[in-house]
């Protein structure tokens, strides 16, 4: 439900930001604000630790909730404004690179390493055919009744989101606050973040995934997350429904990558695949930087969206399965500042994109990705690339 929404949410600001400004400076600010509170999700992830990440997960629920239903009204009331939904999605973005962290670790403290790498799978299952069906219903939604009536439906499956998320019962879970043997409450915050940081940095598998990660979101996702309005409408003269459609293209291939991994019919080395697949997705967006054909953009939009299930999913089953309980949740939460190379790569890419035009920003996006990609792995080579290293164990 809050995958539908967001998507849902996405399409429609997105389009009209774009749409009532006429700037792409304003619509990769937008872009950009959903995303900087990665900057504060180190410290959920130490909150999650302390007080348990279901109680956090209701209360993300509930202000995506109260949000939604601000614009609505807003919305009803003819009050709307670009400054004003920059200002309401700047609020929401403090929270909502939490959530995928949240739900990931909901989920390892559920379920045995050894059903990490599959129920991930499902969880990206459920996410990217959302996606699909949020992408299409919420540009056809706007395209039929317009924006006020598309944000009932918004706040109503935040609403639905909200209510699920209170049918999960804490005793299905594990809470690190829990365990005897950690006495993490006897920390203070502050110190719980810097042993986080001391965890992650002495451990090259981890540092090696969330390095991937920050790469990927710099310079990979601005280009499916941030300008795609930006390209339907200028580069394939198409509308909201196009977008739609677009949007659909990227999560319709990493549908069939969940499916993929999912199945467990294929014992990925995760670290490989991982390195592999991301160096994939930039290829893939180099060949979308010279492409004027939408048709034939979706089908590159598909595969890079292929890659990206089959980068994202081992990325995080890696940190996931090579942390241990206690400092799961500050790992996840680390991991999410990767999440603030979007932002930066989204206000980058504004200016470049007037300067020097939408090709050429992305050949040097895409460029730049793989040669750092390369040089981490040669850096960390034993416990990223080698068949032995943990990381590449049978998952």
């Amino acid at each position: 439900m809050a995958s539908w929404a967001f998507e849902m949410e996405s399409i429609i600001l997105g389009w009209y930001i774009l749409v009532e400004s006429g700037s792409v400076l304003m619509l990769v600010a937008f872009g950009a604000l959903q995303f900087f509170g990665s900057l504060l999700s180190p410290l959920f992830g130490v909150l999650g630790d302390r007080v348990g990440f279901i109680r956090m997960y209701w209360i993300s629920r509930a202000f995506f909730t109260v949000i939604a239903g601000l614009l609505m009204l807003f919305s009803w009331g003819q009050m709307l404004s670009p400054t004003l939904v920059l200002f309401l999605a700047g609020l929401v973005g403090m929270i909502r690179p939490s959530d995928l962290m949240m739900r990931n670790t909901l989920i390892a403290q559920s379920l045995p390493s050894n059903q990490l790498m599959k129920a991930l799978g499902v969880s990206r299952i459920t996410m990217d055919s959302a996606r699909i069906a949020g992408a299409l219903f919420g540009a056809g939604v706007v395209t039929l009744l317009g924006m006020s009536w598309a944000y009932v439906f918004v706040t109503s499956l935040y609403f639905a989101s909200f209510y699920l998320a209170r049918i999960v019962k804490k005793s299905q879970i594990t809470s690190t606050a829990d365990l005897p043997t950690k006495n993490i409450t006897q920390l203070t915050p502050a110190r719980d973040l810097v042993l986080g940081m001391s965890y992650v940095w002495n451990r090259p598998v981890i540092l090696g995934a969330m390095s991937t990660a920050l790469l990927i979101n710099l310079f990979a996702f601005p280009f499916v997350l941030g300008l795609l309005p930006y390209v339907a409408k200028n580069i394939y003269f198409t509308d909201q429904t196009g977008l739609g459609f677009l949007s659909a293209s990227f999560a319709s291939g990493a549908l069939i990558g969940s499916v993929i991994l999912s199945s467990g019919r294929i014992k990925f080395k995760a670290a490989k695949t991982m390195i592999i697949s991301s160096c994939a997705w930039f290829l893939l967006d180099l060949m979308f930087a010279f492409n004027t054909y939408m048709a034939l953009g979706m089908a590159i939009l598909c595969l890079a969206g292929l890659s990206q299930s089959l980068c994202v999913t081992p990325l995080s089953a890696v940190m996931l399965r090579s942390s241990e309980s206690a400092y799961r949740g500050r790992v996840m939460g680390l991991r999410m500042l990767a999440v603030w190379g979007l932002p930066t790569g989204l206000l980058l890419a504004g200016p470049l994109i007037n300067q020097f035009g939408f090709s050429a920003t992305t050949v040097f996006y895409s460029s730049l990705g793989i040669f750092l990609t390369v040089a981490m792995t040669l850096r960390w080579r034993s416990d990223l690339w080698s068949n032995e290293a943990p990381g590449n164990s049978a998952f």
